[in-house]
This record gives C-alpha cells, sequence and structure tokens, in this order.
C-alpha cells in the first residue's frame, strides 16, 4: 500500500481523512494490525511544547516621517539586531533587558528579555520602540521613540534556527552545590533531574529518519501554518540509534519560520530560567502523512522504546567529556522517579506532554475541517550528518 501527498491532500480537501494523533494512533495499530490501519489513516499529527532558545523574528516597523537608518534600538528595552534594512530589525528571545543585572547577583532572576517581548507581540500588547541612528543624506533622522503593536508592523515573522530537538539529555547535578541550568535548577548529589521532551508524540521521533519531515514540510508553529526552511543548526543525524531507528540523543533539529500575527498567545510564551536567562517556549505541531506502513509502524513509537541519556551538568556537560551516567526512557521519566546509583530521584520536565497534546488535537481538527493541508519536502534533511565543535586555535 502506497499513497501520495496530493491523494491525501484530496481526502483533507473532501473532509474524508482519517487523522490521528500520535499519542491515539499507538493503540489503534494495536486494535487493528499495521497493513489494515495503514489503509485507513491518512495523517498522524505530531507535537511538543517547551523551551526553545534558538528562536526570534524579524520586524519591519515601515518608515516614519523623517526616514531613519536604524543603526541600534531596543525594544521594551530589550536589545534587538539591527545590521539589516534600514527598519528591519531581529529580536532574539534570549536576549536580556538593558542593565539586566544577569548573573552579576547569582542567581540572576531575568525577568524579562526576548522571549517575554515576543509572547507580548503576540498577545497584541503595546510596546515601545527606541531606535538610533548616525544620520544619512537619504535618512536624516537620528533618534526615534514610539509605541506600537503587532498590528502596526508591516512584518512579524518568526524565524527560528533551530526548534524540535529529536531528543535531548536529561540533566542531573552530582556536586555539592545547587547550580542553574537551561533545564532549571538542578539540587545537589543527585537530588532531582530533568528532561524536556514531548517523547513519543515528539515530531521527530516519530519520523527518525526523517522520511516525510524536510524542508517545506508545513508545520502549526504556536497557531500559525508555518514551514520548515531549513534543517536546523546543530542538525546531527550521525548518531547512535536504537533498534528501531529512534536516536538516543539530541540528533536532528528544524529550523521554522511562520507569520506571528497569525498565532494563538497560549502557545508563545516567554521564560525566565533563575541563573541561566531567558528563553521563549512555543508549541508546534507536524503532521506526518501515511504513505506507507512503514511510516505509520514508526508513528507507534512508545515512551518505553525512546531512550534518552542522563548526564551531570555540574561537571560532564559544560566540560564537554562525553560520559553517559545512565541512560532511561521516557515512560521511567514520566512516572516522576527513576533509579541512579542505586537511589531514587525525583525527575521533573521542562516539557509539558499535556500542552503538546493540544495542540497535535488540535492540528488534528484543522486538518479533519480542510483548513490544513499537507506539504511534500523539497528536499529531506541531512541524513548522515555530524557536528562539529568549536577548536581553539591560536592566530
Amino acid at each position: 500500500m502506497n499513497r501520495t501527498y496530493a491523494q491525501i491532500n484530496e481526502k483533507i480537501a473532501a473532509g474524508k481523512a482519517v487523522v490521528l494523533t500520535a499519542d491515539e494512533v499507538i493503540d489503534y495499530v494495536d486494535r487493528n494490525g499495521l497493513e489494515k490501519a495503514a489503509k485507513e489513516v491518512d495523517v498522524v499529527t505530531t507535537a511538543t511544547f517547551g523551551p526553545m532558545c534558538s528562536s526570534g523574528c524579524f520586524l519591519n516597523f515601515g518608515h516614519a516621517a523623517p526616514k531613519i537608518r536604524i543603526t541600534e534600538a531596543w525594544v521594551s528595552d530589550v536589545r534587538v539586531y539591527c545590521g539589516i534594512a534600514a527598519v528591519d530589525v531581529y529580536l532574539g528571545a534570549t536576549e536580556l533587558r538593558h542593565n539586566d543585572p544577569a548573573n552579576m547577583y547569582y542567581p540572576g532572576e531575568f525577568r524579562y528579555g526576548g522571549g517575554h517581548v515576543i509572547e507580548e507581540l503576540v498577545a497584541g500588547k503595546r510596546l515601545q520602540l527606541f531606535a538610533l541612528s548616525y544620520g544619512t543624506d537619504d535618512y536624516p533622522n537620528r533618534e526615534l521613540r514610539t509605541m506600537f503593536d503587532i498590528h502596526d508592523l508591516n512584518q512579524a515573522i518568526m524565524t527560528n534556527p533551530r526548534n524540535c530537538y529529536q531528543n535531548y539529555n536529561v540533566a542531573v547535578n552530582l556536586s555539592e552545590r545547587r547550580i542553574h541550568t537551561y533545564l532549571g535548577t538542578l539540587e545537589p548529589r543527585a537530588r532531582n533531574m530533568t528532561y524536556c521532551s514531548a517523547g513519543q508524540l515528539s515530531p521527530l521521533l516519530n519520523d527518525p529518519f526523517y522520511e516525510t519531515i524536510g524542508v517545506g514540510t508545513s508545520v502549526w508553529l504556536a497557531g500559525a501554518r508555518g514551514l520548515v526552511y531549513s534543517e536546523g543548526t546543530q542538525h546531527c543525524s550521525a548518531v547512535e540509534r536504537g533498534d528501531n531507528g529512534v536516536p538516543v540523543e539530541g540528533a536532528g533539529t528544524l529550523a521554522l519560520t511562520a507569520d506571528m500575527k497569525q498565532m494563538k498567545p497560549a502557545f508563545v510564551r516567554g521564560c525566565s530560567l533563575r541563573g541561566y536567562g531567558v528563553s521563549l517556549a512555543l508549541g508546534v505541531g507536524i503532521p506526518i502523512p501515511i504513505l506507507n506502513p512503514d511510516i505509520l509502524r514508526r508513528t507507534t513509537v512508545r515512551d518505553r522504546d525512546i531512550l534518552a541519556c542522563c548526564i551531570d551538568y555540574a561537571a560532564d556537560y559544560p566540560q564537554k567529556t562525553g560520559k553517559v551516567l545512565a541512560r532511561y526512557s521516557y515512560e521511567q521519566l514520566r512516572s516522576g522517579e527513576v533509579q541512579l546509583n542505586g537511589k531514587k530521584v525525583p525527575v521533573s520536565a521542562m516539557s509539558s506532554y499535556h500542552r503538546a497534546l493540544e495542540v497535535a488535537e488540535l492540528l488534528k481538527a484543522e486538518i479533519r475541517d480542510g483548513k490544513f493541508l499537507l506539504s511534500e519536502p523539497s528536499r529531506r534533511l541531512p541524513a548522515n550528518q555530524s557536528m562539529k565543535g568549536l577548536q581553539v586555535k591560536e592566530e
């Protein structure tokens, strides 16, 4: 049995497509068998919700009178990058507010930054732009201050270099002191663990060999119709995999983009990570077309079949030793407690399975209603790509 994208889209447009979430399809295939289910199911929706630091957006303000060639600017006191055209800027999710003390008084609180500005933009709040320029003959204005909201902008385009890690580390702290990381606060002597993944719902864990998710794939990015514009930065597909093909470490990533004016505020949330910085939590949903039984089989991956590496974030992670303390399935992690060196350790998630499931359901509804068609990738993601480290060299 083989299907094409065109055939699936024809069924979607006619309101006849059978769509299940990655959570639902597991039991469906168990009840009906792989071959029968492959004939019946057209699309499986996958999703994730959690902090994605490599995110940001391009904003275009339009021209004021007199015109200004912006060379420095702040939105709600958060600096934006201005090394592009006159009134285009890029706002990064991890940028701090001007004069934030950061970790000067450790651990810093990081109450507000780029991720929070992006959240407020999507929510329609009024923000302040303060812009400076050296002035030119055609752009004479040297200073500008104004209030705006997202509807005043010509474009607000989320452009994220690295989202949706295929798998990720489990973090623990074996040192004698509390540490603060992008995976949360870790208590000394392995008194807690944290992780960040939607496990069996996660997009690239349901498409481990990048058969359907590639450049040009349509995605649900915080409620907006977006797409994959490239493999994400640090995409590293040449990794150790289990017998089911699923990586046991970070592996693939996606670069995503979408129109922020179409996004839903509930799925765009600024994060303050004590002692580390600011970030942006996003909801991402990606449909997987069931082109053949093998693709369907891979979407039935269970939490118990997906392993993640436990790393000491006090020593091995910052020093890049490569040491793995243990491997846990997401079924073990989601139980809330695991064993490490004979000791019970409580586990918590930085991501939200509940919100990821909500995303998968919303995407399913849009496809069933004929509002979200699938797009065939123009090219596949790199299938055997490694990742280089930075070599510190003398001049």
